[in-house]
């Protein structure tokens, strides 16, 4: 099938805005979308995200609309706001030399009396279920006269529970209506769809030879549990990226990472989906216009972000399954550029799990070793060597000259000057990176100065080393190199901290939250581990066990008390 533009016969508005936009030759979901929906048969395009499915779907629908009528007659429905938001913008630069077409994007978190005046005038409503509903339901919103409708991530937006909604606006649109809907996957929700909304259905499946894109270098690198926020930390000053995205998979763990980065220096933002949309507006204004070369974010927050000299992304956490892999790196090696993705795996599940992912997508992803700290001020000393050439090829203005003088005559001599000038230049930063000489080396928390504490939440909360890190450092204040070994069990956390603060922690671990849950924190006193007890002094009768009278053991007072224990648990078995 011919790929180009030209075989399409569009009108000349619309081949203009196509020029325009530097497009040359359809991708083969356009190639093969945008003639049959044309035909005004029902779609189903199964291709993965990022292969020009908005353009495939927005072409037909352009052309479907009547101008003259000052209603709905598109919707287009889509998982995140910022997906809804690109959608727009991409329909508003393919529509723009066309008269009459009123392109109107609908999401939460953005004033709602703004978008009912904008509806008003609309014949293409883009946005997600969550929010068209509530236009439904307060009738600033009617589809009587919708002709198309395009579900974009179907499945995204089922696995975000979406189905009733989908359903019930579909069911409020009329019957002869064309159903266009995309998906990376089949799940047997969207079969159910299909089968209750669609006539007939045309099918689209593009094979993709490949998951991966030949210009992303793919890596992962091992590190001991707990340890993951240093070894981004140390990553991110070896290989200093102008740009880069770190996911994670929980909004916690994306707004802790974002507080560990902000701490040690690093100019990031953090993105994910419960922020207000005026914050996420600011946080993409600044990644995008260089102001933070460091984005933190979920993957649904991340759907939509269209940036493209992003040079590395990293995997805080395992991607979810391979198409979210594939997204992830898929940020990167953009353009014909070449990208790197880095995956930071802790354990053996995690290395399993990238494993297959590799096999799965069919590319090779090499392991790395962690840079040492020696490597990192090499590194350091490298590029700042490089920037230092560079200003040295620039005459020095005379002022300067005349301080370096008088500083020569006090006796100085050129060797003490430079040293004093490149520990100034660089002393902070060499510093940063002696604050992780420690990183890898075996944790003290059975070492005779700690002291085990235990928290009240373990593996089946799903709650994992760095979380509780996290929250220890962050509620105590003190530093994350000052905790020792962290013991994760069924319901409970041991970990280690210096003895000299334990009720210190102890007392600020109260109302702490972990992963959303309340906790409980107090010493632990290991059960093999024979406690003596403190010699009482007299007169100091208050603080005395109920068995001991005068300083001395008294052995009726304890028969009395088993035999009172013995009778409660008899009670307890009737």
């Amino acid at each position: 099938m011919e790929k180009s533009f030209e075989n399409l016969y569009l009108s000349p508005e619309l081949k203009r805005a196509v020029d325009e936009m530097g497009f040359n030759e359809m991708t083969d979901i356009q190639s093969q979308a945008i003639p049959l929906i044309r035909t005004g048969c029902d779609v189903i395009g199964r291709s993965q995200t990022g292969t020009g499915k908005t353009v495939a779907f927005a072409i037909p629908a352009l052309e479907t609309i009547d101008t003259s009528l000052e209603k709905v007659q598109i919707i287009i429905l889509c998982p995140t706001r910022e997906l809804a938001m690109q959608g727009a913008g991409e329909i508003k630069k393919l529509s723009r030399f066309m008269n009459g077409v009123r392109v109107c994007d609908v999401y939460g978190g953005a004033a709602m009396d703004r978008q009912i005046t904008k509806i008003k005038r609309a014949n293409i409503v883009i946005g997600t279920p969550g929010r068209i509903m509530d236009h439904m339901r307060r009738r600033t919103l009617k589809l009587h006269d919708v002709k198309m409708v395009v579900l974009d991530e179907a499945d995204e937006m089922l696995s975000m529970g979406f189905r009733e909604d989908i359903e019930e606006i579909l069911s409020h649109t009329p019957d002869d209506r064309q159903t266009v809907l995309f998906s990376a996957t089949m799940p047997k929700e969207i079969l159910d769809i299909t089968e209750k909304f669609q006539r007939d259905p045309m099918m689209i499946e593009i094979k993709s030879r490949s998951l991966t894109v030949e210009h992303i270098k793919q890596h992962f690198i091992e590190v001991p549990m707990g340890k993951k926020m240093d070894a981004l930390n140390m990553l991110l000053r070896y290989f200093s990226p102008k740009r880069a995205m770190i996911f994670c998979n929980t909004k916690a763990m994306v707004e802790d990472l974002g507080k560990y980065l902000k701490e040690n220096g690093f100019d990031s933002e953090s993105l994910h989906g419960d922020m207000q949309q005026s914050s996420r507006t600011r946080v993409m204004d600044s990644f995008k216009g260089g102001l933070s070369n460091i984005l933190i974010a979920t993957d649904v927050a991340a759907r939509g972000i269209d940036v493209n000299d992003i040079d590395f992304v990293f995997n805080y956490d395992i991607p979810q399954n391979r198409e979210y892999y594939v997204h992830r790196i898929g940020r990167t090696g953009r353009a014909g550029k070449d990208g790197t993705a880095v995956t930071i795996c802790s354990g053996r599940r995690q290395i399993t799990a990238i494993k297959d992912i590799a096999k799965s997508t069919k590319s090779e992803i090499e392991q790395l070793d962690l840079p040492s700290t020696e490597d990192l001020r090499n590194k350091l000393i490298e590029r700042e060597l490089v920037l230092l050439e560079n200003q040295l090829e620039i005459n020095a203005d005379d002022r300067y000259n005349k301080i370096l003088n008088e500083l020569l005559s006090k006796g100085f001599s050129l060797y003490e000057l430079s040293a004093k000038l490149l520990q100034i230049i660089m002393g902070e930063k060499i510093e940063q990176i002696s604050s992780l000489e420690s990183f890898g080396k075996k944790q003290r928390g059975n070492d005779e100065d700690f002291q085990k504490i235990r928290i009240s939440i373990g593996r089946t909360k799903k709650v994992a080393p760095n979380h509780v890190l996290c929250a220890v450092a962050d509620r105590t204040g003190i530093s994350g190199k000052e905790i020792g070994k962290i013991e994760i069990y069924d319901e409970y956390t041991l970990v280690g901290i210096p003895k000299d603060k334990v009720d210190e922690i102890v007392f600020k671990m109260l109302g702490c939250k972990i992963n959303g849950f309340n906790v409980d924190t107090r010493v632990y006193q290991d059960k093999n581990t024979k406690v003596k007890p403190e010699k009482h002094q007299k007169n100091s009768h208050k603080d005395k066990p109920k068995n001991y009278k005068d300083g001395k053991y008294d052995r009726n007072k304890e028969k009395s008390f088993r035999k009172q224990k013995d009778k409660l648990k008899n009670k307890k078995r009737r």
